[in-house]
């Protein structure tokens, strides 16, 4: 199995790191913009989306800062690629971003950052800051 490409994308978003942090950390925020249906389970969340279930472990958060997820399909294959979602405060600005870590084959990585992309819009539009 070849390895994935590491991408980052980096989206500017108009919202108070603490009210985004419920919308990437909990099962009714990513509800919301990022699946049709969440639910979790302690450190298992299973990503619900037009009927098809998807399954992700928690593998780490740091409260207001970041998520961090492993499907359940790459952990079984031994595979070390995760998704992490961060918000980032510039220091100057105090702009607020969310940075996205995610891993893709070689020929998706322009599909998986539209993807993403597509994502961080539901989300600006719940957020009422697109």
């Amino acid at each position: 199995m070849e390895d994935k490409v590491k991408i980052e994308m980096e989206f500017v978003i108009h919202a108070s790191p603490q009210l985004l942090y419920q919308y990437i950390s909990t099962p009714s925020g990513l509800s919301e913009w990022f699946s049709d249906n969440v639910n979790s389970r302690g450190e298992l969340f299973t990503f619900i989306w037009d009927g098809s279930e998807e399954t992700a472990k928690l593998l780490s958060k740091k409260s207001g800062e970041r998520i961090k997820f492993r499907w359940l399909s790459d952990d079984e294959d031994g595979s070390s690629d995760y998704f992490e979602i961060r918000i980032q405060v510039d220091e100057i600005t105090k702009d607020v971003s969310i940075i996205v870590t995610d891993f893709a084959e070689d020929d998706e990585i322009e599909e998986s950052k539209m993807l993403w992309a597509n994502q961080i819009s539901s989300l600006k539009q719940v957020l009422g800051s697109a």
